[in-house]
């Protein structure tokens, strides 16, 4: 499968709104919208909100790209992702992320491993 890691370490090439994206798939986009505003409890989300070509490209950004301050810290270091950052293991930032997505920290520690 391949792979295309986000700055904090989810792999946006299993993300059902950039896959929804890259197919241009506009129904497929209004599911994943519906879904995720009941699972985040996010009345507000919309299509525009899924619509992504990953936070890591100059391309379209999710809504919550915009907002978030992982994604903003590791463009202000210039690294492809956290696990290129010298700060890695002291984050607070990720450490609250992790507890919610622990296999973004699994990924982020298996590209460390191998740097």
């Amino acid at each position: 499968m391949n792979r295309m890691i986000a700055i904090c370490g989810l792999n946006c090439a299993e993300c059902e709104g950039y896959l929804a994206t890259q197919a241009n798939d506009e129904e497929a986009k209004e599911r994943v919208a519906a879904q995720w505003r009941q699972m985040f409890n996010a009345p507000g989300l919309t299509v525009a909100s899924v619509t992504c070509d990953g936070c890591t490209t100059a391309g379209r950004k999710g809504g919550h790209c915009g907002e978030c301050e992982i994604r903003a810290c590791g463009m202000a270091h210039g690294v492809a992702n956290c696990a290129y950052c010298p700060d890695f293991d002291t984050c607070a930032k990720l450490a609250g992320f992790f507890k919610f997505v622990p296999q973004a920290q699994t990924t982020l520690l298996e590209i460390r491993r191998g740097l």
